[in-house]
């Protein structure tokens, strides 16, 4: 087999880990390893070579659903009149906030931050992309910002596993109204 075709087979293997431990942790709230590894189709070998530690596997996962997120903001304005575009991203706010506070009860003090750092800036442009479009067609208030809709998300995180289901999206729901500019 030749070196590249060992590369795409390589790149192949850590995708399908890290959708695997994403499942994972979505529908358990912990990360077991040999579960990951098991739902990848992987040996643990080749899931510790691409991830040596616990960490690494949910940082990875954490940074792909924020790549994920912040590419969802253009495609969804493209389909979308700003209103919905701006719903169905906090549709996917929801499913990546449920995974995010799982890795961040997961992760050291220190990689937390690393990865919420990061993650501030692309997110907050992504936002400001959905409420541009909705300022430009005269439907989303002129009086928000990203940081506004940053710090309203962050109710998400105090909301109990048990009351996930029936609340997040409600909530979300929430904050678009408020978003919303009313006539009159």
């Amino acid at each position: 087999m030749n070196a590249s075709r060992l590369r795409a087979d390589a790149a192949e293997n850590r995708a399908r880990i890290v959708e695997a431990a994403r499942s994972v942790v979505s529908a358990s709230g912990e990360l077991k390893l040999n579960a990951v590894a098991r739902r990848a189709g992987v040996g643990q070998g080749t899931l510790y070579r691409h991830f040596p530690t616990r960490e690494d596997l949910l940082a990875e996962v954490y940074r792909h659903d924020v790549e994920e997120l912040v590419a969802a903001a253009p495609l969804l304005l493209a389909e979308h009149d700003p209103v919905t575009a701006l719903a169905r991203w906090f549709d996917r706010v929801a499913d990546y906030a449920r995974v995010k506070r799982e890795v961040f009860a997961a992760v050291e003090v220190g990689v937390w931050q690393d990865l919420s750092t990061g993650s501030v800036g692309p997110i907050g442009d992504a936002i400001t992309a959905l409420l541009d479009a909705g300022r430009a067609a005269g439907v989303v208030r002129p009086d928000v910002d990203a940081r506004d809709v940053i710090l309203l998300l962050g109710c998400l995180t105090r909301l109990d596993d048990a009351e996930w289901d029936t609340r997040a999206r409600h909530l979300l729901h929430v904050v678009l109204d408020g978003l919303r500019l009313r006539e009159g």
